[in-house]
C-alpha cells in the first residue's frame, strides 16, 4: 500500500545571513515557518521546489520537507530536525532567534 502524501514546504538557508528561510505562496522567502507555502500533492511539491530553486543568489540548500499543520492550518515542523532548525543557531543559546523564543 502506498504511503499517503504528507504536505511539503520548501526550505533553505539565506545566503547572506545564514538563517533558515521558508518559501511562501507569494513567491518570496520568509524567516517565519508559519508563512511557508504548502504543497498538498506530488505535482504541487515539484512545482514548489522548482519555484523555490529559482533564487540561487539569495538562498542555498533548497529542499522540500514534510510539514505538519498547526491549529490554524499553517505550516509547522513535522520532524524534530525542522523543529531544531526553527530555533536558529545553537552555538550561542542567548543570541538571535533562540533568545526571542521560550526554550522547550
Amino acid at each position: 500500500m502506498a504511503r499517503q502524501f504528507q504536505p511539503r514546504m520548501a526550505t533553505g538557508s539565506d545566503l547572506l545571513e545564514g538563517d533558515v528561510v521558508y518559501f511562501t505562496s507569494a513567491g518570496n522567502w520568509s524567516r517565519r515557518i508559519e508563512d511557508a507555502a504548502l504543497a498538498v500533492n506530488p505535482d504541487a511539491a515539484a512545482n514548489l521546489l522548482s519555484r523555490a530553486s529559482a533564487f540561487p543568489n539569495a538562498v542555498v540548500g533548497v529542499y522540500l520537507v514534510e510539514a505538519a499543520l498547526d491549529d490554524r492550518g499553517r505550516a509547522a515542523p513535522a520532524h524534530f530536525r525542522e523543529v531544531f532548525r526553527t530555533r536558529g543557531p545553537s552555538n550561542y543559546p542567548q543570541h538571535g532567534r533562540q533568545a526571542e523564543r521560550e526554550h522547550v
